[in-house]
């Protein structure tokens, strides 16, 4: 959610950030024109409400024909005034739809660009893995040595959809455990949250309604499987007005994922890259509204994915988001891919966000600030880890001539000590 009065105020900063967002610039001229609709309405309600009142309290000092000639008076203003009432609330109705098409202005250095293919290369970690042996995929290795199954899993649940068997669901746990014990130790305090939540906590976030089709809702309770424990995580703070001294709150939740990803008919539908449902563990800070202090955190949380990956020993570059590829909410993204050699590419694994007030403001997360005043923190996400997505990378880079997986020395503790797992 924007402010209004900022939207007033400085109308062409929004008209750029919907046309460098790829947003429907007029969006701007209809909230407006909405909002020059609504405020002599307002304020012509106000006055019939007050005069109804003022005309109500003296009823009962008349009698007659002038008590009669009062009320059939008041009758009419209550008669207008409901009238109006229901036509501001449905302008009011309107404008709040609009509001929450409009994206975030982005900070001044995000490059422009339409998409994806102009994010800018930030920085890269790592050494691209050369083989001496023909390699396989992760599909591949998974099959071979039967830790992934995809086609029983199909018949299950359909296309996109895998189970990780043995070693497959080790791996996966234990490099989720690393990354647990990772935040722990950075001390982010770890929430185990609900993964169905009600359609304010998506709207509140900023997934709703611009993304409704990529969410699974299970209509009959009306509830939504969230794609991020993200979602859960901010909404735990929604209405709240937290102490100034317990900012920046920092916490981070492992859950499964649900992602119905439409849209992507035809594009990564083998292997891991691209599945309904995942396991994340996931990164929020909610902080003071501060412009310095956000992009410190920001870079706090794009360490702290890294940190993760660098134990895993998996290279990867870090991509600035340019304007285009930016979500709605997004002030400013870094994604993190890895090198994944069967796609002899990198793809993406991480996305690091600040959103500013954006959702503070729809969740409506405050704090007191040094002068007292109540005003809106800033909050930002990242991925910690995202599997099976991840093990894309880990199995191939780390896979040996004769087919087994070396072990990174930070994930051996989690994998009884094993250098090298026979599979």
């Amino acid at each position: 959610m924007l402010d209004i009065r900022m939207i007033r105020t400085n109308p062409e900063i929004y008209q750029k950030a919907c046309q460098v967002k790829n947003f429907d610039p007029k969006l701007v001229d209809q909230l407006l024109e909405l909002d020059i609709k609504i405020k002599p309405l307002k304020h012509s309600n106000e006055e019939l409400l007050a005069k109804r009142n003022q005309l109500s309290k003296q009823i009962s000092k008349l009698q007659g024909e002038d008590r009669q000639k009062l009320i059939s008076e008041v009758g009419e203003i209550k008669a207008e005034l409901e009238s109006k009432l229901i036509e501001q609330k449905q302008l009011e109705a309107e404008l709040h739809s609009v509001m929450l098409q409009l994206p975030a202005p982005t900070a001044d250095d995000v490059p422009t660009g339409k998409d994806d293919t102009q994010n800018v290369e930030f920085k890269k970690w790592g050494d691209l893995p050369s083989f001496d042996f023909p390699i396989k995929s992760h599909i591949e290795l998974g099959e071979k040595h039967d830790i992934i199954d995809f086609t029983r899993a199909v018949n299950i649940s359909g296309s996109r959809s895998y189970i990780l068997k043995g070693f497959g669901a080790i791996l996966e746990q234990a490099i989720l455990r690393l990354t647990y014990d990772s935040l722990l130790k950075k001390n982010y305090q770890p929430m185990s949250v609900p993964v169905l939540v009600r359609e304010s906590a998506m709207e509140g976030t900023g997934y709703f309604p611009i993304g409704r089709d990529q969410a699974y809702i299970v209509e009959k309770d009306e509830l939504v499987l969230v794609g991020t424990s993200e979602v859960s995580l901010a909404s735990y703070f929604a209405n709240q007005t937290l102490k100034a001294e317990d900012l920046p709150t920092k916490v981070f939740a492992q859950s499964s994922c649900f992602r119905r990803e439409a849209g992507s008919y035809g594009k990564d539908t083998k292997g891991l890259y691209r599945v309904h449902q995942f396991q994340k563990i996931e990164q929020v800070i909610v902080a003071e509204n501060s412009i310095e202090n956000s992009q410190k955190y920001h870079d706090e949380l794009l360490s702290n994915a890294e940190a993760v990956l660098q134990a895993l020993e998996l290279p990867y570059r870090v991509v600035y988001v340019c304007s285009g590829d930016l979500g709605q909410g997004q002030v400013r993204k870094h994604d993190i891919e890895v090198w994944m050699p069967s796609r002899k590419s990198y793809g993406e694994t991480h996305s690091c966000s600040t959103f500013h007030e954006f959702q503070a403001r729809r969740l409506n997360i405050k704090y007191k600030n040094s002068e007292k005043k109540k005003v809106f923190c800033h909050t930002l996400n990242n991925t910690a880890i995202a599997s099976p997505r991840v093990l894309i990378p880990f199995l191939e880079v780390h896979q040996q001539s004769d087919g087994n997986i070396r072990i990174p020395a930070a994930l051996q503790p989690y994998l009884n000590g094993q250098s090298v797992t026979e599979l």
